[in-house]
């Protein structure tokens, strides 16, 4: 990510697709090299989240200045850890950073559903 405020992307239904995407991906690799590896002692890797980029921590000034129409908005996550997982992250005014699921709240809310987003709001601005 860069230092610029062009780094700040909303989350979007083709943000959804694009993870969904990712995620069929990584279910379509064989399992059978996974078990080659294990059997060769190689032993994958497996991603952490960034320390920095914990819920509830404040955003780390290298990401720049959030523009003030994206506070309080859904926005796609930094973190390369949740690039295969269905969430997203809000940003408020004070740069703590707030991460929600993009599956349907209570199986009808969609993450664009008005009455999510309004909640998320008052959620993330109290």
């Amino acid at each position: 990510w860069s230092s610029k405020t062009d780094g700040f992307r909303l989350f979007t239904p083709e943000s959804l697709a694009a993870i969904e995407q990712r995620i069929a991906e990584k279910k379509k690799q064989p399992d059978k090299e996974k078990e080659k590896n294990k059997h060769q002692g190689v032993e994958e890797e497996q991603p952490t989240p960034q320390l920095d980029l914990k819920i509830g921590k404040k955003l780390p000034s290298l990401y720049g200045d959030i523009p003030s129409e994206l506070i309080g908005e859904p926005l796609e996550d930094f973190d390369p850890y949740y690039s295969d997982h269905k969430t997203f992250m809000v940003i408020n005014n004070r740069r703590t950073i707030f991460r929600f699921t993009a599956t349907p709240a209570l199986c009808i809310f969609s993450p664009f559903n008005p009455v999510r987003k309004a909640a998320i709001k008052i959620l993330t601005n109290s």
